[in-house]
């Protein structure tokens, strides 16, 4: 699939991110348990060799969450984003895998490790397409960041926040992530509204004469009444191809056997559509406590907490950088799809603050969050090229040799 003009100059590329790629599995980082200097150092050192201008961000309470990479073209014009986690999942088991979480190894043309699919190849891959941008003439317009981030497995995004409030950064045009898979590239997803839900009652001896409606009670109650709320179907209307979900994801309260509880708290999740928003999450969620309030009464009303909210989102496959991914990947002659996901990713935060993403297209993968987490290589030098042409059509720059 690719020119055999470049094939030689790419080998000596595609060693490279491979060999890049391998020290960072090595570095281990899982989000929350790891510390993330030494990962993001090794990319430091990497970028700092091939003089490519690069600088770390901190969150508001100063704690390490990044790494950003900049190429500026000679000329104003929009910038656009590679962006690649280098934080991990936790490892789970690591007596049930069959080599160690951190290997780094390459065999039978897999690379292993926590980290190798998602997504520490695909930040091996975008910083070789920076540094071979800032290696070459800068005859485009705008420019280039690469942001590493860290905090994302966490669910906090701290990476990809301390970018977006960054007044150094360039806004950008659209972000590409980087996460692997190689059959369709994620154009949209459902958005989120998420609340905890505390439920009260009385507390009492479960021994008791008196018979009490405890907050456990109470709380099994709302459950049923939110897996019985009446939701939207699919949205034929906005082409948006999924419907909302409600989801309870936590249950906690009590403790020991004797004492009727007096406190229950729960996390419920909602993903949201276009026609089904945020504003609507919290009408069917205040709906439903209500309804509980009403039927079993308490001392004190059931209260909602906001926790998180991100809207959903959706490309066109005519609009950037959309048509840029998915257009390389076609004259590649690939058959790639674009796809609306259920799960929500970074392209939400993004979406929140109007800046389009697409997700996805990298290299096959197995045990992704899982026992034995590996990425194929064989498919690498496509993967690589495409996101080069891109990133070239995206700045308007003619195509040259890695």
């Amino acid at each position: 699939m690719i020119d055999g003009a470049r094939e030689a100059g790419q080998d000596e590329t595609i060693r490279s991110v491979v060999e890049l790629a391998q020290k960072l599995v090595r570095r281990p980082s899982r989000g929350g348990i790891d510390d993330y200097g030494p990962v993001l150092g090794v990319l430091e050192e990497w970028l700092t060799a091939r003089a490519v201008p690069h600088r770390r961000l901190h969150d508001g309470e100063g704690a390490l969450v990044g790494l950003l990479a900049e190429v500026a073209g000679d000329r104003p014009g929009p910038w656009w984003t590679l962006d690649a986690c280098v934080d991990t999942a936790p490892y789970g088991d690591s007596t049930r895998w069959s080599f160690p979480p951190a290997s780094g190894e390459v065999r039978d043309g897999w690379l292993l490790g926590r980290g190798a699919a998602d997504s520490k190849l695909a930040a091996a891959m975008y910083c070789h397409i920076a540094a071979d941008l800032a290696a070459g003439p800068r005859g485009f317009a705008g420019g280039l960041a690469v942001l590493l981030d860290v905090d994302e497995h966490t669910g906090g995004f701290g990476g990809a926040r301390a970018y977006l409030a960054d007044p150094q950064a360039a806004r950008p045009a659209g972000v590409i992530i980087g996460y692997p898979g190689m059959d369709e590239v994620v154009v949209g997803g459902r958005g989120l509204w998420r609340a905890t839900l505390t439920v009260h009652a009385p507390s009492g001896h479960s021994g008791s004469s008196r018979t009490v409606t405890g907050a456990i009670t109470r709380a099994a109650r709302l459950v049923g009444l939110l897996d019985a709320a009446d939701l939207p179907g699919v949205e034929g209307a906005s082409g948006f191809p999924l419907g909302p979900k409600v989801t309870v994801t936590a249950f906690h309260g009590g403790e020991g056997f004797s004492v009727t509880p007096d406190r229950v708290d729960i996390n419920v999740d909602i993903r949201t559509t276009p026609s089904f928003d945020a504003h609507d999450a919290e009408t069917l969620v205040r709906k439903a406590t209500s309804e509980l309030d009403a039927e079993l009464p308490a001392p004190l009303p059931t209260d909602v907490a906001e926790v998180a909210s991100w809207p959903p989102f959706r490309l066109e496959e005519d609009e950037q950088p959309a048509t840029a991914l998915l257009s390389a990947a076609r004259e590649a002659g690939l058959a790639v799809r674009a796809k609306t996901a259920g799960p929500s990713n970074i392209g939400n935060l993004l979406a929140g603050h109007g800046i389009p993403a697409t997700a996805g297209f990298g290299v096959p993968y197995e045990g992704l969050h899982g026992i034995d987490e590996r990425a194929s290589l064989a498919e690498l030098p496509d993967v690589y090229a495409i996101h080069q042409r891109a990133v070239e059509e995206l700045l308007g720059r003619a195509c040259g040799s890695p």
